[in-house]
């Protein structure tokens, strides 16, 4: 059976060389603001779910809160436990899944950490995994990308180096879809890889949240928690309660 791409792409050393340079001092102040706004008790229990190599897991962590960080990728783990310590924690875990019921305070899922799958059902197995997660009256942040801006902004091609690697890629919309190819050459050897990640709007996500009996208790159009704009917004931040 052949892998889903995120599984091989996101577990190559070639996705993190790619994304080395993402800005994670604007992802601390989001962090800052939505724990303000949230006003998240010291000793909470959060869940980062696609924690990655655990860089957000770790500043809330620093913050003072109790965080459990997964994702799927067993080499993002892997570097992830070596920061772990008795208030933080990571495992290997498909968002798909149950993983712990009526356990955490709150659950993050940030910076466009879904959107990869083909079905619906999967989407709603991941918004019903994190309702069973969460204590009662528990909180959701789910931060997404805004299709509408990003469809206007949309760069078709761009070259990138990275350690002396020149990764060449393309974007396109397809089946309200974007699709990047990614391709390069590295010690002699050609690699192509793809990523896939669907135009949701809010209404999607309303659906889903009514699903699993979540509700919609605000929405942020960037990391600022500036009101969102359909039109000129970079990001749909959604603050969900478990009813």
């Amino acid at each position: 059976m052949q892998k889903e791409w995120f599984s091989s792409w996101f577990d190559t050393s070639y996705y993190h060389i790619l994304y080395k340079n993402r800005d994670y001092t604007e992802a601390s102040l989001f962090i800052d603001n939505i724990t303000q706004y949230l006003k998240l008790k010291p000793g909470s229990m959060c869940w980062d779910l696609c924690c990655g190599k655990g860089r957000h897991s770790i500043y809330l962590n620093k913050k003072g809160y109790r965080v459990i960080g997964t994702d799927l990728s067993e080499h993002s783990i892997c570097e992830a436990s070596q920061s772990a310590n008795e208030t933080l924690e990571f495992y290997q875990h498909d968002m798909r899944k149950l993983f712990r019921t009526n356990y955490f305070d709150t659950v993050f899922n940030l910076f466009t950490s879904f959107g990869y799958f083909e079905k619906r059902e999967d989407d709603l197995h991941v918004f019903d995994s994190v309702q069973k997660a969460l204590k009662s009256g528990g909180l959701f942040v789910f931060d997404y990308l805004n299709s509408e801006y990003i469809k206007r902004i949309l760069v078709e091609s761009d070259h990138k180096t990275m350690d002396g690697i020149t990764f060449a890629i393309t974007k396109k919309i397809e089946n309200n879809t974007i699709i990047k190819n990614i391709n390069f050459t590295d010690k002699g050897n050609e690699y192509h890889f793809e990523e896939r990640v669907k135009l949701f709007d809010k209404a999607y996500f309303e659906g889903l949240a009514k699903a699993c009996n979540l509700n919609i208790v605000n929405t942020f159009g960037n990391y600022q928690l500036q009101e969102f704009d359909l039109n000129t917004s970079p990001r749909l931040i959604l603050v969900l309660q478990k009813i």
